[in-house]
């Protein structure tokens, strides 16, 4: 019999990781998982992928998001329920786990909220700086909720966006998000409609929340050289931009199979023409045509993702020495008898007289 191995869990539990974000800084976390990201999309055939498990419901939807590598497997829990701030709850939850391919041993469970929206964020600037054009400097940010300001950093820090033009159905989100901005160097202008927003905007972001099928671009809107970051469309049934948006632009997805169901390009035929990020990082593809197409990046949320953002959280804390050890998994002295744990009296457990 093998010997007796005592095994634990790293858990990085929400105030772990906000402490994280607080020493390293925004910036360094956006482009530390920028970097993670676009190494695993460089490794893009490595990967055992599918699209992720969705269960949905009339106030929203609860996913599962598998992938692995040879290595590491992850997956992330993660819901998207709009209605939610009326009770006092993020629109968005998430947690997620890395486990050893060679045993299944579960090595990190962390929080995955807040990472996500770095995730998010450090994703569309991988895919603007491989689309958009260069020098780009103005952004028109449709939806100014709770991924706005990781949007709005990852474009400053990573693309070197200074000018954001806002607009939100709700005006008391945009003087949420100019207050959280203040002192990043970054200039804001709040702008009372879509059209007027994205006059002008080198790249334009939809992050908008609602679980309906929108048309919050036309293709009146659109300009010479554009890149769009759809964001918010993200499960069926709910789209942000007019079909012909997608019928003009170049568009690019992150897994096809999952962004035909889930993308604003779930509106169109399933032999609508997209190219996958991976293959422009790569080299394999050109991307952008010219200076004067207009690029659109259907970004949905992958897994392969989530899977860097929780390498960087692992190494990250490695780095800093954040974590704490559990026991999510029993410590057994014979593999095969887990019955016995029940004839083992508790450390936890004491007798009340």
């Amino acid at each position: 019999m093998a010997a007796p191995h005592h095994f634990s869990t790293l858990y990085l539990s929400a105030p772990d990781v906000i402490d994280m974000v607080q020493r390293k800084g925004v910036e360094a976390c956006l482009r530390g998982i920028a970097d993670y990201i676009q190494a695993d999309f460089l490794r893009w055939g490595a990967f055992d992928k599918s699209p992720r498990v969705a269960s949905h419901s009339r106030d929203g939807v609860i996913e599962l998001m598998p992938i692995a590598d040879d290595q590491t497997y992850a997956f992330k829990y993660v819901n998207g329920h709009p209605k939610n701030t009326r009770w006092g709850l993020p629109t968005v939850m998430a947690f997620g786990v890395l486990a050893d391919v060679a045993t299944g041993a579960p090595l990190l469970l962390s929080e995955l909220t807040l990472t996500t929206a770095l995730r998010t964020a450090a994703m569309s600037a991988v895919a603007a700086r491989a689309l958009a054009r260069t020098g780009v400097r103005t952004m028109a940010l449709i939806g100014n909720g709770a991924q706005s300001e990781f949007q709005a950093l990852a474009f400053h820090h990573l693309l070197g966006i200074t000018t954001l033009r806002l607009f939100d159905t709700d005006p008391a989100a945009t003087t949420k998000l100019q207050a959280n901005l203040q002192g990043t160097g970054l200039h804001t202008v709040a702008c009372t409609s879509t059209a007027g927003a994205v006059r002008g905007a080198d790249v334009v972001t939809t992050v908008t929340a609602d679980k309906t099928n929108a048309t919050i671009l036309t293709p009146d809107m659109l300009a010479p050289g554009m890149h769009i970051n759809a964001v918010g469309g993200d499960c069926p049934g709910k789209t942000e931009l007019h079909a012909d948006v997608l019928r003009q632009a170049q568009v690019f997805v992150e897994y096809a199979p999952q962004t035909r169901i889930e993308g604003d390009i779930q509106q169109l035929p399933p032999d609508f023409a997209v190219t996958e990020l991976w293959e422009v990082l790569a080299g394999q593809h050109t991307g952008r045509a010219s200076d004067a197409a207009v690029t659109l990046f259907d970004s949905v949320g992958f897994a392969l993702e989530d899977f860097s953002a929780l390498r960087f959280l692992r190494d990250a804390a490695a780095e800093l020495g954040m974590g704490q050890p559990i026991e999510l998994i029993p410590q057994l002295s014979d593999p095969k008898n887990l019955f016995g744990l029940l004839h083992t009296r508790s450390p936890w457990l004491r007798v009340v007289a």
